[in-house]
């Protein structure tokens, strides 16, 4: 009997260690030790419009301009785009009517690890830092381009903040191409998730098959406040119900070599950084394509690319997809969607490994440091199994 106890206590003192070791292994961008292979590959429906065909963003519009030369062709008078910011209880987000881009997220209850007198920001467009949520239209249209996220949105009035509203709502509207977009962005009060309606609508007389795109875009550079010994990791994953969770790294994306799943009908595409992630969610049950790119200047895309079927002159189509933007914290994350939990990537040992983390997090928030967090979670190990432990002497 006491060889079974000790045992049985040198079994959870293994388990906890791998599983420790994975968490770091997966934290520092590496293969997790319990990935599985793959399955092989199902063949999809061809889609009408292809990842390749998607615009890449466009430089922004300089503050300034030189005047013409005297008897030269007027300029044509630029685009008035403006940033609106969007401010709930948990986001303070900006939106910039040039595409509809969310170019700045704020989390206005977490603190940046580097500076904590500022708050964690995700989104952003701030020099070599680039970190964006993007989505538009690509297709073909007797009337020109449709639009995507370089095409000047007009916002229609609204309040911008939530005060006393459990929402509040940002509704954006473009044409071109023969195609009016409308896109709805639908913030809600203590919600990491942000609702993203497109509705379509065919101005033409002729019968389109557009193509709506979710895509995210991250610079390749590290983290602020990354070392060797103290690193994060930043990258692109998703997560779809045949290959299950994926993670890449931005140096596969940039040689052309990383491999992930290139169609599913549900999952999600994401990109973590830090302990925070961002994921957009596309409608359940639909026919998507899943593309990584570079995009020139160190900066790389996840995306989907969804068909949204043949639209009829006059007609109308929607689509609502969700974009969560927030913290790795599981009570959360596997609320929202099936395997966005997994972007610690525990896989079979999720069982053992999640009420691990659980706990760690729970003294985390109370220690504030990982290394004293692990130290603290050995010792409630050893103080729990000390009375098997005492009863083997």
């Amino acid at each position: 009997m006491e060889i079974n106890k000790r045992t049985i206590l040198w079994i959870v003192f293994a388990v906890s260690l791998v599983v420790l070791w994975n968490d770091w292994m997966v934290a520092n961008g590496k293969q997790s030790l319990f990935s599985a292979q793959p399955p092989a590959k199902v063949a999809q429906a061809p889609n009408p419009a292809k990842p390749n065909d998607l615009p890449t963003t466009a430089a922004p519009a300089p503050a300034a301009t030189v005047p013409g030369v005297p008897g030269a062709p007027a300029a044509p008078a630029p685009v008035q785009t403006q940033v609106i910011t969007i401010t709930t209880d948990v986001y303070k987000v900006d939106i910039d009517t040039a595409g509809g881009v969310i170019r700045r997220l704020e989390l206005l209850k977490y603190r940046d690890k580097v500076d904590p007198n500022k708050n964690q920001v995700l989104f952003q467009a701030n020099g070599q830092r680039v970190y964006m949520a993007e989505t538009g239209l690509v297709g073909a249209s007797p009337a020109g381009v449709l639009p995507d996220h370089n095409t000047p949105f007009t916002a229609r009035p609204g309040p911008r903040m939530l005060d006393g509203n459990n929402q509040v709502q940002l509704v954006l509207d473009a044409e071109r191409g023969g195609v009016r977009l409308t896109k709805t962005f639908t913030f809600k009060r203590n919600d990491y998730v942000i609702d993203v309606r497109h509705d379509v609508t065919n101005l033409t007389q002729a019968p389109l098959t557009p193509s709506l795109y979710f895509q995210l875009e991250h610079d390749g550079m590290k983290p602020e406040g990354d070392t060797y010994f103290n690193s994060t990791y930043t990258g692109p994953t998703l997560w779809t119900p045949e290959e299950h969770y994926q993670k890449l790294t931005f140096d596969k994306i940039a040689k052309g070599s990383a491999e992930h799943a290139k169609s599913a009908k549900d999952g999600w595409i994401a990109i973590s950084q830090h302990f925070f992630v961002s994921a957009f969610i596309p409608p359940a049950n639909t026919q998507r394509d899943i593309y990584t790119k570079p995009q020139g200047n160190n900066v790389f895309a996840i995306g989907a690319l969804e068909p949204l079927g043949t639209v009829a002159p006059g007609a109308t189509v929607s689509n609502a997809a969700r974009l969560y933007s927030g913290p790795q914290v599981q009570s959360l994350l596997e609320n929202v969607t099936p395997g966005l939990d997994l972007v610690r990537d525990y896989s079979w040992a999720a069982i053992i490994a999640k009420p691990i983390f659980a706990t760690m997090n729970w003294l985390h928030s109370l220690i504030g440091n990982w290394g004293w967090t692990i130290i603290a979670f050995t010792i409630l190990i050893k103080l729990l199994f000390f009375p098997l432990s005492a009863a083997g002497y």
